[in-house]
């Protein structure tokens, strides 16, 4: 996900995501595995009809369950369950506080397959977002970041669940529908509907699940990996949206050679009205309504939206406080997409500016990048879970090298596509690759605050030079981290040095054949530093 620069309207939204979150996966004995989900949308209301056939295993024989369904409030918004049964029989269930608590009927063995069937109404309190395009012309898109798909879906609405997907959906005959997986029905239907359904093999986290309902205009492409894309965008800028989107099969077929094949059975690049940037829904990816512009300037947008497919939607964080593992991997990866198609220099620019924009963050908020205290999910849409999640996967890249860093990232992804994993997953996997202790490494830039701050003084002596170097920065910790210096000399040559930290000041002597006039910090940007005025 790329947030969009209007982000800080989402807070508005914390205080009621923070209280839906806070029921721990722990006390939830389930384990669901396919999704069904019927909805019927029309254009005389917002009312959305809904039918949830949901097959889960019982993994604890207790009383009760729990699915997440937003309820009625006091503006009569909210979804109504009208009945919910059990191989055709009612099932007792109380629905209030977002959630619906549904009694377990006895004689229910452990790791049973139980199928229920959730019929409910209501309009969307968000989550489905129903509202009028840029053009005027009604639409809706699911928007589920972090969780809220429970506002017009019956799930469990745990990242770490995931589960297969159906989507059917009947729409006014003049709507098209886009969603997961493949398309493998279209009819029409008396009273000028149509019937789309989706299905997909591949399970998913229910903030991936959505719908776009639309007026679209489509453009089929094809990678040269033979993997179906296809643009979906409004009609009124359709040769705009084309131009735009055709960036995405570059995008795709780059990160297929260097990560893996492509997850999904298809990837839809979608013109839309998510509250990002971009969303990454799996295989359909949600974009702003204002990325058309026809001029193609969000080739970065595409680039990270597309880099989540493999980190995020397939292979996904098992909690949302380990966020840096699908926003720091795009982050990433959308720069290495860019070195790629323009060169070393373009990869450098960026890094630069994001280390500044890492700084900044630091300086008004000090916290870690895997951040368990943080219950308000939409506040870890930060520089830590982006940018200096990326930045940590470049200076890892430096510190075990190109062939040991893409082994590793391979191997993580291998092992955790289709799945969930943890910060010390993946460390595991890097340390086993590169044969390193890397716990070092991942404890002060993921699980400690900030970054060193460096001050550098010099000065000419007969025949060498000696350098003092400081961290400077407030807390007590040291950092431990290698220094290279580029050292410039009076006759026109240069020097460069590595020099290893591990403590709050230290002092270098080098022999010199000149007089040294200038000295340049991490001459090949691959520190995250703060630095004070040269001298």
């Amino acid at each position: 996900m790329k947030p969009s620069k209007y982000l800080i309207v989402l807070f508005l939204f914390i205080i009621q995501i923070s209280i839906n979150a806070q029921r721990s996966v722990d006390v939830n004995p389930i384990d669901v595995k396919h999704y069904l989900f019927e909805l019927t949308v029309n254009d005389s209301t917002n009312v959305i009809e809904g039918t949830a056939t949901i097959s889960l295993k019982i993994k604890k024989i207790e009383k009760e369950f729990y699915l997440d369904l937003s309820s009625l409030d006091k503006s009569n918004k909210g979804m109504h369950v009208v009945q919910i049964t059990n191989k055709n029989k009612q099932v007792s269930f109380q629905h209030k506080n977002d959630q619906i608590k549904i009694q377990i009927p006895s004689g229910i063995l452990n790791d049973s397959l139980q199928v229920y069937k959730i019929e409910y109404q209501g309009i969307p309190i968000d989550g489905l977002i129903i509202s009028n395009n840029k053009y005027g012309d009604r639409t809706f898109f699911g928007d589920n970041w972090p969780t809220r798909a429970r506002n017009w879906l019956p799930c469990n609405d745990e990242i770490s669940d995931k589960a297969l997907l159906d989507f059917i959906v009947k729409v006014p005959e003049h709507y098209q529908v886009i969603s997961n997986g493949t398309l493998t029905e279209e009819s029409n239907l008396n009273n000028h509907l149509k019937l789309y359904h989706y299905s997909c093999d591949i399970p998913l986290s229910t903030y991936l699940m959505v719908v776009g309902i639309s007026r679209f205009s489509v453009q089929n492409l094809e990678s040269l990996k033979q993997i179906p894309i296809s643009t979906w965008v409004y009609p009124q800028n359709k040769e705009e949206g084309f131009y735009d989107y055709k960036q995405a099969v570059e995008i795709v077929d780059y990160f297929t050679d260097q990560i893996a094949s492509f997850p999904f059975s298809k990837l839809a690049n979608v013109q839309s009205k998510t509250r990002f940037g971009g969303m990454e829904n799996a295989g359909a990816i949600f974009y702003s309504e204002n990325s058309v512009t026809g001029k193609r300037k969000d080739e970065t947008l595409l680039a990270h939206e597309i880099a989540h497919q493999w980190f995020g939607d397939s292979a996904t964080e098992k909690e949302w406080s380990h966020l840096w593992l699908s926003e720091g991997f795009a982050t990433y990866f959308t720069n290495l997409y860019l070195e790629h198609k323009y060169g070393k220099s373009k990869l450098e620019e960026r890094l630069i500016n994001e280390r500044k924009k890492i700084i900044r963050f630091y300086e008004k908020q000090q916290t870690p990048v895997v951040d368990t205290d943080q219950k308000n999910y939409m506040r870890l849409l930060n520089a830590n879970s982006y940018e200096k999640g990326g930045w940590f996967l470049h200076m890892l890249r430096r510190k075990i090298g190109d062939e040991q860093f893409w082994k590793s990232i391979k191997t993580y992804y291998q092992k955790y596509k289709y799945d969930n994993a943890l910060t010390e997953d993946f460390k595991k996997i890097t340390e086993e690759v590169s044969n390193q202790d890397l716990s070092l490494f991942f404890e002060q830039w993921l699980y400690g605050v900030g970054q060193p701050e460096i001050d550098l003084q010099w000065k000419n002596q007969k025949g060498q030079v000696e350098i003092i170097v400081e961290q400077i920065q407030k807390s007590k910790a040291n950092f431990e981290f290698p220094l290279e210096l580029l050292i410039k000399l009076k006759d026109g040559t240069t020097r460069t040095k590595i020099f290893f930290m591990d403590q709050k000041s230290q002092k270098f002597v080098l022999p010199v054949q000149s007089q040294v006039t200038e000295i340049v910090l991490d001459p090949n940007v691959s520190l995250l530093y703060k630095s004070s005025a040269l001298h």
